[in-house]
């Protein structure tokens, strides 16, 4: 399993990019939003990534936070959704507006995906209502988490790989951040995040 790549950006396209790792040059598939943030070809670029293996073929996915994969990664458990109309949700709606929209139960803003009908976008409210929670950032949560990136993202998986609730993780990690202020490092945020997750 390939679960992130750190290499120079050779080629970027509507859809995917190729990133040269070592001279090995991985296609990754990404929402539109995240190759427009990976910036221009030649730079320096780090990508979250998800691995799908099928009979016919093996993909790549690539995320610009943890967050965006675990909602990738959501996106893609319920029936009817593979990577690409997953990826085409992320292009249209960010992680907050995405767990918003479920909350809301507003399956036209996930509609206005490419690919994404009325009866599938109902579907992914219903099944992931409970699911979702702050995953992504969900209202009332500190956004601090979601702003600062890199290490409050890996504070999330971290917690999330630990078994705490997506809810219950952004919570603890956006406190943690909100209370450590922007220079804290992983290990920092990691242990004031289960201190609080465990009140």
């Amino acid at each position: 399993m390939i679960a992130r790549l750190r290499g120079t950006l050779a080629e970027s396209t509507a859809d995917h990019a190729v990133l040269d790792v070592g001279g090995v040059g991985y296609l990754v598939y990404a929402s539109a939003r995240t190759l427009s943030a990976i910036g221009e070809v030649g730079g320096n670029v780090l990508l979250f990534t998800e691995m799908q293996v099928r009979e016919d073929a093996i993909t790549l996915y690539g995320f610009g936070s943890a967050a965006e994969r675990d909602a990738f990664r959501l996106l893609t458990s319920v029936q009817g959704v593979g990577g690409r109309v997953a990826l085409a949700i992320l292009s249209v709606l960010d992680g907050a507006e995405l767990a918003k929209a479920i909350a809301g139960g507003d399956k036209a803003m996930i509609a206005r995906a490419n690919g994404v009908g009325p009866k599938l976008a109902m579907r992914i409210v219903n099944e992931l209502k409970d699911k979702m929670g702050g995953v992504a950032i969900g209202p009332g949560l500190a956004p601090a988490a979601a702003v600062k990136g890199g290490v409050a993202s890996d504070a999330l998986s971290a917690l999330a790989n630990l078994g705490f609730r997506p809810a219950e993780a952004s919570a603890a990690v956006g406190a943690a951040v909100e209370e450590l202020g922007d220079g804290a490092g992983l290990d920092a945020v990691v242990r004031l995040a289960l201190r609080k997750a465990a009140k």
